[in-house]
């Protein structure tokens, strides 16, 4: 698979490895054809979305050790569903994103200059939140 790019067309910067995020948990919002939910959105998650993704029957917050998923909190960084985060965006709910960690593929979904309306890293230099 070539290698993901982030809605610049530059190298996808890493989303979060504490938690571990990404469709194959590997920090990254990069691109697998396996990912039907193209989790391609860098968020940095919040109370609002975190309950408006719950009431839509989506429970992020409680842990599932089961799937290996920690539970998120605020101030989590993580990769979200394009479909669901734009879905959260209409509804006046959608987190803050890291644009230079989010995948290309979301603007499959979401127009770009919608998205970066959003973006928290505009000003920051590229490996911003690499550490993560």
């Amino acid at each position: 698979m070539e290698e993901t790019r982030n809605v610049f067309g530059d190298r996808i910067a890493p989303c979060s490895t504490d938690p571990m995020t990404g469709f194959k948990r590997d920090g990254c919002c990069s691109a697998d054809p396996y990912d039907g939910g193209n989790h391609a959105v860098c968020a940095l998650v919040t109370e609002a979305f975190l309950s408006y993704t719950a009431g839509q029957g989506n429970d992020l917050s409680t842990p599932r050790p089961e799937l290996g998923f920690p539970g998120l909190k605020p101030g989590d960084r993580w990769c979200l569903c394009a479909g669901r985060w734009l879905e959260a965006a209409r509804a006046g709910k959608a987190p803050p994103v890291f644009a230079r960690a989010t995948s290309a593929l979301a603007l499959e979904e979401i127009p770009r200059d919608f998205l970066l309306q959003y973006a928290v890293d505009l000003d920051a230099p590229a490996a911003a939140g690499q550490g993560q």
